[in-house]
């Protein structure tokens, strides 16, 4: 939504880190939240055959319908505002 990021990923020693920005508001038991601050919530992958199908298609469908306007959190000097 307007360049608003909403998901990411990471190439990380032992595998891959997948990361939803406003994830924290999920509700979402795989999904780990790892600050207050910042709303994202992420899950790591060793090998691609732990990833589950239904579970990515159903975080993408909540990333586009619940997110935190990280585009502006400059502008904010650091407070987000929820967009959806």
């Amino acid at each position: 939504m307007n360049n608003n990021p909403t998901v990411g990923n990471s190439e990380q020693k032992n595998g891959i880190r997948l990361m939803f920005w406003s994830g924290a508001d999920f509700n979402e038991e795989k999904l780990n939240i790892k600050g207050k601050k910042i709303k994202d919530a992420s899950t790591f992958y060793n090998n691609i055959t732990e990833l589950k199908t239904f579970d990515l298609i159903r975080w993408l469908k909540k990333s586009r319908e619940i997110q935190w306007d990280y585009k502006n959190i400059i502008k904010r000097k650091g407070k987000l505002e929820r967009l959806k």
